[in-house]
């Protein structure tokens, strides 16, 4: 108790570091994940390539690997002077999207052929029938893997400590550099995570209620 009394501050801004950039992050990876499967199931080749493509890479690439990439090759590049919480959160955002791309794309198939038809029938676009008739019933069998992919993103977010972003791992670094004993922050690091989590799975567990109503 000691260890987390007399650092309170310090783990306080790690556990809201941890919230933001999973907060963010998820974000970005719904977005994208979104848009990404849209591409995945579009009728234009060129878009079902690059979904493919964006699939397969962030899903095959470590994650460390693709926060270096981030961290070293995008600021000399792209975007100089960003800092660590953007780079680390767009580094787990793009990862994470590649999983929720694919939950959703497994929602869309779940929707009968025949819906998508009766909607280019009445002269619907592609992407007014997958917004508007598609996504809608695919939703309800999306709510469960997200919230197990969700779940993963924040765990992963620990990987951002080891670059310079304010979070609960990262504090756990610096209690270990002050010489207080390994066990009881490895605890206090594993509840703040665990409350974060349990936070996540309460609010999908919401939403399949929802959905289940409107059924």
């Amino acid at each position: 108790m000691n260890v987390l009394l007399d650092n309170f501050p310090e783990f306080r801004d790690g556990f809201i570091g941890t919230v933001s950039i999973t907060a963010v992050s998820s974000v970005i990876a719904l977005v994208l994940g979104v848009v990404i499967a849209g591409f995945r199931v579009s009728p234009v080749p060129p878009l079902r390539v690059f979904g493919t493509a964006w699939v397969t890479l962030l899903r095959n690439t470590p994650l460390t690997l693709l926060f270096l990439i981030f961290f070293f090759v995008v600021p000399e590049i792209l975007f100089p002077g960003m800092s660590p919480f953007l780079l680390g959160s767009l580094a787990l955002g793009f990862y994470t999207s590649s999983f929720v791309c694919e939950a959703v794309r497994s929602g869309i198939n779940t929707v009968p052929l025949g819906q998508a038809e009766a909607a280019r029938s009445i002269g619907m676009t592609f992407a007014q029938t997958l917004r508007m008739v598609v996504l809608p019933q695919a939703t309800r069998t999306v709510i469960p893997p997200l919230s197990s992919i969700f779940i993963a993103l924040t765990k992963n977010s620990a990987i951002a400590g080891a670059f310079s972003v304010t979070e609960l791992f990262g504090w756990q670094k610096l209690m270990s550099d002050r010489g207080y004993e390994i066990t009881p922050v490895f605890i206090w690091v594993a509840l703040g995570y665990l409350v974060v989590t349990f936070v996540i799975s309460g609010l999908f567990r919401l939403l399949e209620r929802r959905m289940e109503v409107a059924r």
